[in-house]
């Protein structure tokens, strides 16, 4: 499931038009040059899952001299369930091309727990829009780019991780295909990028975390009913269709993605599912439900990312916000700078690397870029999805042009920028003052001054 809106973050720049290459350059350099070199090869990497995390980090470490194998359990055209949507910004620093976008949303409507609803995107320039794409096209497009990089892609199951016996000796991959059921292959590093029940998290003792569970319907329209959602997605939310989180209609080439997520009550998930579709009734109805689908999306990073020679990145590490959801941008960009990391630790696949060069040239510089907007995410899905009055202020909030203008540049372009201090204080207030008439104000009011 992808994130539409992130609400209240400050403001980003606008990309340029500036071209960009085909492969992300890496700079490539190295702190210890002391760290052992490789004799007669280049560092072995395997990469688990197939997914934008994985392939974006198996074409930066190709790219960048490491050979490289990426794993995908999944054939090309296997749906992916994910609601697809993507920030402006990955257009460009990931080199998507625009054919692949099935929708450009310029509106997004949301709707209060009483139905009161709320058209987000009055501040969109004429140029910006939110991609939509089916994450089946998106996923087959990284992969073959991936391979087109120098990448070998396996597609087979891992089903075990064999630790080393020694600093340098190798991680042996078991994995199975579909002609041979028993095959290994030993790596000097491992990038795990399979998903929130990650096996290679496993395979290292990374520690659990708590995922809640996105539940989807693609649903066929007619044309005439299509065209409602020509440049339109919905967001709902109310203790109906979640009791943490939201319910969502984004619209797809030929079809709407209907659905919903939760983590307090995964087992009434069909329930809430069935209540979004009697929200959206008068929209979708007669529509034919093409695929149905269910995943855990993880709701926090895991205690330990790297250990080893082994790295999380994605939904393996926990790389989704709170609040909104979002995944896939998160997901790819981890997994570059996990690739580039290794590439610039390795110089270039020249040497061996370990644990403190995983955490030095990727841990700490994905946390110190990205640790404060999963918490001011998670701020604030505790302050506005804790009961129905609170999300009745949060879709009143949605109306002021400052919170929109603030949510889409902080969205669209990942990038912090100032905003202007007497309208966050007049936000500040207007927070208040929302929550108050909606009569919810005492507990959430720590919350915010937090």
């Amino acid at each position: 499931m992808a994130a539409k809106i992130q609400t209240f973050l400050p403001s980003f720049s606008v990309p340029t038009s500036k071209p960009k290459p085909r492969f992300h350059l890496v700079t490539i350099s190295a702190s210890n040059s002391t760290r052992p070199s490789i004799s007669g090869r280049k560092l072995r990497a395997a990469v688990i899952g197939g997914g934008p995390a994985g392939s974006s980090a198996a074409e930066a470490l190709a790219s960048g001299g490491v050979e490289t194998f990426l794993f995908e359990r999944n054939p090309p055209s296997t749906p992916k369930p994910c609601g697809g949507a993507i920030p402006l910004c990955m257009l460009e620093e990931f080199d998507i091309p625009h054919h692949l976008i099935d929708r450009r949303v310029t509106q997004m409507r949301i709707f209060s727990p009483s139905n009161i609803a709320v058209d987000f995107g009055k501040t969109l320039k004429p140029n910006e829009f939110i991609a939509m794409l089916r994450r089946e096209v998106l996923d087959s497009f990284l992969r073959s780019r991936a391979e087109s990089a120098g990448a070998t892609l396996i597609s087979g199951l891992v089903t075990s991780l064999n630790l080393p016996t020694s600093p340098t000796a190798p991680y042996t991959i078991n994995y199975t295909t579909k002609n041979s059921p028993r095959n290994s292959l030993a790596v000097d590093v491992v990038i795990g990028a399979d998903g929130a029940n990650s096996r290679v998290a496993k395979s290292i003792d990374a520690g659990d975390y708590t995922c809640a569970i996105a539940f989807q319907e693609r649903i066929k329209l007619s044309d005439e009913k299509m065209k409602y959602y020509e440049n339109l997605a919905e967001m709902y939310i109310g203790t109906d269709v979640s009791p943490d989180f939201y319910a969502w209609v984004f619209p797809k080439c030929d079809h709407v993605a209907v659905g919903t997520g939760t983590v307090r009550s995964k087992h009434d998930i069909k329930m809430y599912q069935r209540a979004i579709k009697e929200r959206a009734w008068s929209k979708i109805n007669g529509g034919k439900v093409i695929k149905i689908e269910a995943h855990p999306i993880p709701e926090h990073p895991r205690p330990i990312r790297v250990r080893g020679r082994v790295a999380l990145v994605g939904d393996a590490a926990g790389y989704v916000t709170k609040c909104s959801g979002e995944g896939i941008y998160f997901a790819a960009k981890s997994g570059r700078m996990c690739g580039n990391g290794i590439v610039r630790a390795s110089e270039g696949g020249e040497k061996m690397i370990n644990e403190c060069d995983l955490t030095r040239e990727y841990l700490k510089e994905w946390d110190a870029k990205y640790v404060n907007t999963f918490r001011f995410l998670d701020l604030l899905q505790r302050v506005f999805y804790g009961s129905n009055a609170s999300r009745e202020a949060l879709v009143e909030l949605c109306g002021d042009e400052y919170v929109q203008r603030m949510t889409f540049d902080s969205y669209l372009y990942k990038k912090l920028a100032r905003g202007r201090v007497c309208d966050d204080v007049k936000l500040f207030m207007n927070t208040i003052g929302s929550l108050v008439r909606c009569g919810d104000v005492g507990t959430h009011m720590k919350g915010l001054i937090l």
